[in-house]
């Protein structure tokens, strides 16, 4: 018959029963600190000044005031210069940027931003140019990009569109354009428009 060697329990001295729950806890913790940390982050926008209106849709084209820093070091990259156009009141104040030729991240943020708002943009790099950064611009591979957007206006593509035609036909003379402005029998050319490259 097979024999059972019996060892006797010793009695788990005091306060020992506190510190192996509170092992437990700890390592639970620091578990689920790492598991939030290795989270992707997303595109994040902070009102700094609320807005009013409505939002843009993914086409439409936004007039904006905005700098463009790199998030890690605070290193402006980009921003937004006056656009000297030669009629008043064609065109809102800002640069105009048509969301569907931005990086998915501006894009993204820009919808949740309303007329006369001020924000703080986070996009991380997988939103932003990854790892490959326009040629020669300053902003290194797997960069997280943050903003400060003023959003001045927006309107839909194809109101920008006519207002480009209008522009064009004031600078050529033509109806309701300056008199002495130039008249020519060419073509109206498209109007150059910044778009940052993706």
């Amino acid at each position: 018959m097979t024999e059972v060697t019996r060892v006797p329990l010793q009695p788990i001295a005091k306060g020992s029963l506190t510190k192996l729950w509170l092992g437990v806890v700890i390592a639970v913790l620091i578990g689920a600190g790492i598991a939030w940390a290795a989270i992707p982050k997303g595109v994040e926008v902070d009102t700094l000044t609320a807005g009013t209106g409505p939002m843009p849709a993914a086409d439409d084209v936004v007039f904006v005031k905005y700098v463009g820093k790199l998030a890690d070091s605070g290193e402006i990259f980009d921003e937004s210069q006056p656009l000297p156009l030669p009629v008043e009141g064609i065109f809102p104040d800002g640069s105009p940027l048509p969301l569907d030729a931005m990086v998915p991240g501006f894009r993204e943020g820009a919808m949740k931003m309303q007329k006369g708002g001020k924000y703080e943009l986070f996009i991380p790099s997988d939103k932003g140019y990854g790892d490959s950064p326009p040629p020669g611009a300053p902003i290194p591979p797997n960069a997280d990009l943050l903003f400060e957007v003023e959003m001045v206006d927006f309107m839909t593509r194809a109101d920008f569109d006519s207002r480009i035609g209008m522009l064009q036909q004031v600078m050529q003379g033509g109806p309701g354009g300056a008199p002495g402005a130039p008249a020519g029998n060419a073509p109206p050319q498209p109007a150059p428009v910044p778009i940052p490259a993706q």
